[in-house]
């Protein structure tokens, strides 16, 4: 197929254009905007090279000229949208207060794009954005007295809790939308079912549980204590 490469290749090695011959129709950022658009409005599924093609105007086989995988055009998708992240000038120089920071701007970018859960992976983690993402993540944990590589896992530790909570906060939220009855009924259903099986004592612990907190369940609270956790775990190698 036309322009795809013989040998594997990184996106951003392929120059966007070629030293010689007419000027590209079309830039990177315009094919990946296309394709986030797609995403935003129909999920990831949605895209395809077709589409994509189908939306800027040109052949599908003419797309392939400036990005030959499919995969490649999901990373200069995640790219574009790493751009959201934002980044301060510089950190505080509180560690945790900024990587919590970093975690709170991650999760906010991840529902702005919710199909962005399916592609956070180190196959897409080391584009132009992304990589500024990780520089700056690490820039911020100077204050910690640990080699990089464990610096390294501290920021995928985080990013792990952030995509997890996203991920689960948007299964709940398909599902809740694709119920043929109101959401408030099944929960009503659910909850008479869970008491009568808490009533009949063979869930001791359970129902200690449920007798402390039967409320509906503080999912910012609960994000911010997992955060904290991760963050505790490595706060005996430096300040803040």
């Amino acid at each position: 197929m036309a322009g795809r490469p013989a040998e594997p290749e990184v996106i951003w090695s392929r120059p966007e254009r070629a030293a010689r011959g007419p000027r590209p129709a079309y830039t990177r950022a315009e094919i990946s905007a296309v394709a986030v658009r797609i995403a935003d409005a129909d999920g990831l599924d949605a895209v395809s090279m077709r589409r994509v093609a189908g939306e800027l105007g040109c052949g599908t086989m003419s797309l392939y000229n400036y990005v030959p995988r499919k995969e490649d055009l999901y990373e200069l998708m995640v790219d574009l949208v790493a751009e959201e992240h934002d980044l301060p000038e510089r950190p505080t120089g509180d560690w945790r207060a900024d990587l919590t920071a970093l975690a709170h701007r991650a999760r906010a970018m991840m529902r702005r794009h919710p199909w962005m859960s399916r592609l956070m992976s180190s196959a897409y983690g080391f584009s132009p954005n992304t990589m500024k993402y990780l520089e700056f993540s690490l820039w911020c944990l100077d204050p910690l007295d640990l080699p990089y590589g464990r610096k390294v896992e501290l920021v995928a530790m985080v990013n792990g809790v952030v995509t997890t909570y996203v991920a689960n906060e948007i299964q709940t939220a398909e599902r809740t939308r694709s119920l043929p009855w109101p959401a408030e009924r099944e929960h009503e259903i659910r909850t008479a079912y869970l008491e009568k099986e808490i009533a009949t004592g063979r869930y001791p612990r359970l129902a200690a549980a449920l007798a402390e907190d039967s409320g509906p369940v503080d999912m910012e609270a609960v994000f911010d204590r997992a955060l904290s956790r991760v963050l505790d775990s490595f706060g005996s190698f430096g300040g803040g």
